[in-house]
């Protein structure tokens, strides 16, 4: 208990007393939130590894307030009721792991050209509210943590600029809309079962009202997620914030959050009927589309990662929307991976525009030798990511791919449908392995834009998150079948017999067999030297030929006649919620301003018909 208490009150206190520092002290604010964040992750280590700690449990705090104040003992005990089972247990060591990868990492980046007020401070305030969200089991009380990290995610977005201050903006008012329709949600669910409480409650959603209160909730959960119509915001706040506040927030514990809270709700809090799965399987398919889709579109490179970010969350959807415990698995497997891979993306990312200056992809061409570690790194995330072997993507996307098909066996109009979601699914993975080829190709493999002299590598700081980021993804993939299911996975549901098992260290063997001997091969066709002279073509020499963009090629997707018209669409936001609700308000505004005609008694004449509505309402 202690350990969890030190989580908590000690990266909170150093986050408000952190406020105080000036920013010319910023990098000593650096240091110590290194060193407080650090500290937290290994408390939580210990707790994760120890198992001591389990099941319900009461802030001592809020026993100090209940015995001060006995006429609010049931309602403070309840408030300060910590559920901390498996899942928050393994949600508590990744948010303590992000953030001091992270923290770390910041040290050297947003002391340059990244600089955020009191940007520590937030860090340190996201990880305890965080913390707190996970482990409460009062939905008021984790409503409170998820409307305070609303505001930490508005304050690390850098808005110097018209654009970035118009991102912080939709980030802001998107999701706290969705906090809005998430209280509705929760005041429904205590009106239906008299209750706060989080877990122990089940109620049913084949009423209306039982419905409507989840999809209230599931609002709040596709918003913070990132999942379609609720994603706009996520590519927007990844384009102009900063590549350590993305991954931090809608790369890592953004994501963790959200499909942490479905789990909640889809696992207990609800139970689902055969049309609610039905909406979420379609809800997860279009997420995995709509996502890779556009990203083939991007050419810079933080927004392609940010819908990628999407896309990847239709994998969690269509997972925990299955409902089996193969499934589930599958989904929160998926939901620790995206979580490694992705905000190590957006770090490679923060290396790359830190180094050159910028994030547009035709404006780069930084050839693998001078920033080795951060090519070898950016090749095994996009790798995992699309799901290649023998890295952690593919083991998560197997697991889930392997819960539809045994989806496929009941009875039910979403298990009819199991071969639509199958192939959308590896689709998916194929055309993001496409984009990453894009990516890539385009930033280490381009056209080189100017002379480059010397080691463009990031400092040690910056390295160092990215590389153990690197070796966990690689890692987790290797022990995929022999530790990471069947020791941390699988004991978050409800157990279940896995039979897609795969040999992951063989396979991890055979791959590396086959690297080492291409290299050998390669090596020994060069051992030999043979002479060289420039080509003639009719006596002259050849002239020098101009590389062709990879982007060129992909423009193709966007001119097909079948997608042209939905990416202009997509240009013009008709699909985003944020404009097209904007639109309506300001032409309703419109509307409403033509009863400005600034004469007092046409106001009070509309004064008076307000007061009469009010009382017939009120009458009746």
């Amino acid at each position: 208990m202690d350990e969890l208490l030190y989580i908590i009150w000690i990266p909170l206190a150093a986050g408000l007393l952190l406020m105080a520092v000036p920013e010319s002290l910023r990098k000593l604010t650096g240091i110590l939130a290194s060193l407080v964040s650090a500290l937290a992750f290994t408390f939580s280590i210990v707790l994760y590894t120890g198992r001591g700690l389990n099941g319900h449990l009461t802030l001592a705090l809020v026993q100090g307030l209940a015995t001060s104040f006995p006429a609010f003992d049931k309602v403070l005990h309840h408030l300060g009721t910590l559920n901390f089972d498996e899942i928050s247990r393994l949600l508590l060591l990744l948010i303590t792991f992000f953030s001091f990868m992270v923290t770390v990492y910041s040290l050297r980046y947003t002391s340059s050209n990244h600089k955020i007020k009191r940007y520590y401070s937030y860090i340190l305030l996201t990880m305890v509210f965080s913390a707190l969200a996970v482990i409460c089991d009062h939905l008021l009380f984790f409503i409170f943590c998820w409307g305070i990290l609303c505001i930490t995610l508005y304050r690390i977005i850098k808005g110097s600029d018209e654009e970035g201050a118009a991102a912080a903006k939709k980030t802001m008012i998107i999701v706290g809309a969705s906090d809005t329709i998430m209280l509705l949600g929760i005041a429904i669910v205590y009106k239906m079962s008299g209750s706060f409480q989080i877990s122990g409650t089940s109620i049913d959603t084949t009423p209306v009202l039982g419905a409507v209160a989840f999809f209230c909730l599931l609002i709040g959960t596709f918003t913070k997620a990132g999942a379609v119509p609720f994603h706009t915001w996520v590519p927007d706040f990844a384009k102009k914030a900063p590549a350590s506040s993305t991954a931090l927030l809608p790369a890592s514990i953004d994501k963790l959050l959200g499909i942490y809270f479905m789990f909640r709700i889809c696992t207990g809090l609800f139970s689902l009927t055969e049309w609610i799965t039905l909406v979420l399987m379609i809800v997860g398919v279009l997420t995995i589309m709509v996502g890779v889709m556009m990203a083939l579109a991007q050419h810079n490179m933080k927004q392609l990662l940010g819908y990628h970010a999407i896309s990847q969350v239709g994998y969690m959807v269509l997972g925990l929307g299955l409902g089996t415990p193969l499934g589930i698995a599958g989904g929160l497997f998926h939901m620790v991976n995206h979580a490694l891979y992705k905000s190590g993306l957006f770090l490679v990312a923060g290396n790359i525009e830190h180094r050159f200056g910028t994030d547009k992809i035709e404006n780069l061409g930084v050839p693998p030798k001078y920033m080795p570690i951060t090519f070898l790194a950016a090749l095994v995330f996009a790798l995992s990511i699309s799901g290649v072997p023998p890295l952690n993507g593919f083991a998560s996307k197997w697991v889930i791919y392997q819960g539809i098909i045994d989806f496929g066996s009941g009875e039910g109009i979403a298990n009819n449908l199991w071969v639509i979601w199958l192939g959308l699914a590896v689709l998916g993975s194929a055309l993001t392995l496409a984009s990453f080829i894009k990516l890539l190709t385009g930033t280490f493999f381009g056209r080189v834009r100017k002379p480059i002299k010397g080691n463009y590598e990031a400092k040690v700081t910056m390295i160092a998150p990215v590389s153990i980021l690197a070796i966990v993804c690689i890692l987790t993939g290797i022990l995929a079948t022999s530790f990471i299911l069947p020791k941390i996975i699988i004991p978050l549901t409800s157990g279940f017999e896995y039979r897609g098992d795969w040999q992951a260290g063989l396979v991890a063997i055979m791959i590396l067999v086959s690297i080492v001997a291409g290299v050998l091969i390669y090596l020994a066709g060069n051992i030999k030297k043979f002479r060289t002279s420039d080509s003639f073509i009719g006596g002259e020499p050849e002239p020098e030929v101009v590389g062709i963009s990879i982007l060129d090629f992909y423009k193709t997707i966007t001119q097909a006649p079948f997608f042209a018209p939905l990416y202009r669409a997509a240009a013009r936001k008709w699909f985003d919620i944020y404009d097209v609700g904007k639109s309506i308000v300001l032409y309703f505004n419109k509307i409403l301003s033509i009863a400005h005609t600034g004469i007092l008694p046409f106001y009070i004449s509309w004064l008076i018909s307000g007061l009469v509505l009010l009382l017939i309402i009120m009458l009746i």
